[in-house]
């Protein structure tokens, strides 16, 4: 196996299609998130940004998008966003953790979103996780035949919500690729507050993370297109969704809404109209990402595995990482995983959000 290393703006336009290729040769590599488009979108935000190209005879066969360091410490390209992170390759293709490391000038290669047919990486895998998805097809009428035939159970009081949304502010009506960049920005702006409302990392406080964002909103490609959907009542949106699609996968990435309106759901009907008109467009499934929510449950048709560690080669970095990283995550699933401890982390940061939004309030009238 011969390996060499590339900048994302270094890939010409046949290593590109031989990425392409090795996508839609194996389903479990159709994510999005896994496509050349995703990588280079970070790699114009991150100067570490890097991919590995497998070749044999000559010919590409493997690519691993990573991240690394000064002291070879690597990461999954946009670790912490991305919600699928593999070495993509074609069907029977073999390779050795180690030996890939070594060539990337890698001591410690850390993923959260690991597909699980990865078997070199098997052995470095410290814990696996569900990944909700949501099988989509066309249905044979519009919207509300398609959620009756798809969620009886949520069709009524979804339906009923909707109605009453339509009456009391104005008509619905949903753009599944919105092309305004305003409503990118009314997006972000809701999620920020979101994020602070709820005390976690706001994650449109980085330059960096809306950079990326405005980016692939403008990625129109066969294999990757920036998706940005919004649902309107009347002129006004009340709900919105950004994510990254591949030829047949729909990744649910950063959906939000109109604080003022939460009680007729507009989150629910914001993943409900998304799905539908996916599936209209010729998507099969739609990834709604690892991470335990009320509404997954609802929605999934299914759960994948993904897989979280660390892959390492004998260095004394490595060690030193993984002694430091891997307690942090394994403080963070372990109250995930358990309700009792779940629930009142959650109440706890949605209080300090609440403290936090208090004190900006009283500067402001201050100042």
């Amino acid at each position: 196996m011969d390996i060499t290393i590339h900048r994302p703006g270094e890939l010409t336009q046949s290593l590109r299609a031989a990425w392409h290729h090795a996508m839609d040769a194996s389903p479990e590599y159709a994510n999005p998130f896994l496509a050349p488009e995703f990588t280079i979108g970070v790699g114009r935000q991150h100067a570490g940004v890097r991919v590995a190209v497998l070749r044999e005879g000559g010919e590409a066969v493997g690519f691993l998008p990573y991240e690394r360091n000064a002291l070879g410490v690597g990461r999954a390209v946009g670790l912490g966003l991305s919600d699928c992170q593999a070495l993509v390759h074609r069907p029977k293709v073999s390779w050795d953790a180690e030996e890939l490391l070594s060539a990337c000038g890698l001591s410690i290669f850390e993923f959260d979103h690991l597909v699980a047919e990865q078997r070199p990486f098997a052995p470095h895998v410290t814990g696996t996780f569900a990944s909700p998805v949501i099988d989509v097809k066309p249905g044979d009428g519009g919207y509300p035949e398609w959620l009756r035939a798809t969620y009886p159970g949520l069709a009524k009081t979804t339906l009923k919500k909707e109605r009453r949304l339509a009456r009391d502010i104005g008509d619905l009506r949903f753009e599944f690729d919105e092309r305004d960049p305003a409503a990118l920005r009314t997006l972000m702006r809701w999620k920020s507050a979101q994020y602070r409302r709820t005390g976690r990392m706001d994650r449109f406080a980085r330059p960096w993370i809306v950079g990326l964002v405005d980016h692939l909103f403008h990625v129109r490609a066969e294999h990757f297109t920036g998706v940005l959907s919004v649902l309107y009542a009347g002129d006004r949106p009340v709900a919105a969704h950004f994510g990254p699609r591949s030829a047949t996968v729909l990744a649910a990435w950063f959906t939000a809404y109109d604080p003022e309106l939460h009680y007729y759901s507009p989150g629910l009907m914001m993943h409900l109209r998304t799905a539908e008109a996916a599936a209209r467009g010729g998507v099969t499934l739609v990834d709604l990402g690892r991470g335990d929510k009320e509404y997954k449950d609802w929605l999934k048709t299914r759960e994948l595995r993904v897989g979280e560690g660390f892959a390492t080669r004998a260095h004394p970095v490595a060690a030193a990482h993984r002694l430091w990283r891997r307690p942090v995550r394994g403080l963070r699933n372990t109250v995930l995983a358990h309700p009792r401890l779940r629930d009142p982390a959650d109440r706890l940061l949605r209080s300090v959000g609440t403290l936090r939004a208090s004190r900006r309030a009283d500067g402001l009238r201050e100042e």
